[in-house]
């Protein structure tokens, strides 16, 4: 739009140019100036008309002077000396990482902090963040447009080392993580909301502790899967001794109460049933029967 313009006033210029002087060019005089008026024009028209495009908002200017409304998604209207400055309001993420590929910035861009025992605690965080459109002016006026180098990367980096000191290490790997987090996730919203972001989360991805830390941390967690198994032996091995205990008990009552209960008239009445049942037997049998109704089978053919 602007280059139109500028094309416009060149033929503009030439054609004034060439009518002044004897070029056998200036007989077109005329028709250049007035192809100039028009691209003039066309650039000037084209000049007041914006698109902004959804989810992002425009910020006017006009000679350095930045106004205080803002253009919405749509199709607008307006000054074509006005600078238009494009924000974006969607949600946006910045990820600093260890892994070269990950983050937002080449190479190892992990957050290095000092915990409260001296131990080097190696961080990985995904902050997801967005611009409040009605203030995309004060953004523009006191930050400018680089307000992820300036604010968003900064603040995050330095309110996680300000909230690391207050807890060991192990703790940051373990129990404290979410109370880590919430606690950075508080002061950054803080910060970010006095500058026109919002902070939508707060995600720490991995935290890496040092070697000597984590090899005795994973020596803990055997040891005491190591006793969680042998206590988990010893309880099946008692409720194996108190089995055998009652079975023994059981067996020891069942052979009281038969010593007791035995008498000869009852082994006679069982001796009696056993033969009885034997003579229905379809098979053929030979019985010889003794002193004291006693019996011997020699043959069951």
């Amino acid at each position: 739009m602007i280059l139109l313009i500028i094309l416009g006033i060149i033929l503009v210029v030439t054609g004034i140019t060439l009518k002044d002087n004897a070029n056998p060019l200036s007989k077109f005089s005329g028709s250049i100036r007035i192809v100039g008026f028009l691209v003039i024009a066309l650039g000037v028209f084209s000049s007041m008309f914006k698109q902004i495009d959804a989810g992002k908002v425009g910020v006017k200017s006009l000679y350095g002077n930045v106004q205080p409304d803002v253009l919405e998604s749509g199709l607008h209207v307006i000054n074509p000396l006005l600078d238009i400055t494009i924000f974006d309001t969607q949600t946006q993420n910045y990820t600093m990482s260890a892994v070269h590929s990950e983050g937002a910035q080449e190479g190892d861009d992990a957050i290095r902090v000092l915990s409260n025992d001296g131990l080097e605690v190696v961080i990985d965080l995904t902050v997801l963040y967005r611009v409040l459109p009605g203030d995309a002016p004060k953004i523009l006026k006191g930050i400018g447009e680089n307000y992820i180098d300036k604010i968003v990367r900064p603040i995050t980096r330095t309110r996680i080392r300000d909230n690391a000191v207050y807890y060991d290490a192990v703790a940051l790997y373990s129990t404290k993580r979410n109370e880590f987090q919430q606690r950075i996730f508080k002061s950054i919203e803080d910060d970010f909301k006095k500058r026109g972001l919002v902070l939508e989360q707060l995600l720490i991805r991995n935290i890496n502790l040092p070697t000597s830390v984590k090899a005795s941390i994973e020596s803990k967690i055997n040891a005491e899967q190591d006793a969680q198994k042998m206590q988990f032996v010893l309880q099946k091995e008692k409720q194996e001794a108190e089995r055998k205990r009652v079975e023994a008990q059981g067996i020891a009552d069942y052979q009281r109460i038969i010593s007791v209960n035995l008498t000869d008239k009852q082994l006679q009445y069982e001796q009696i049933k056993a033969q009885k049942e034997l003579a229905a037997s379809p098979n053929t049998k030979i019985i010889f029967m003794g002193k004291n109704n006693g019996s011997v089978i020699l043959s069951d053919k």
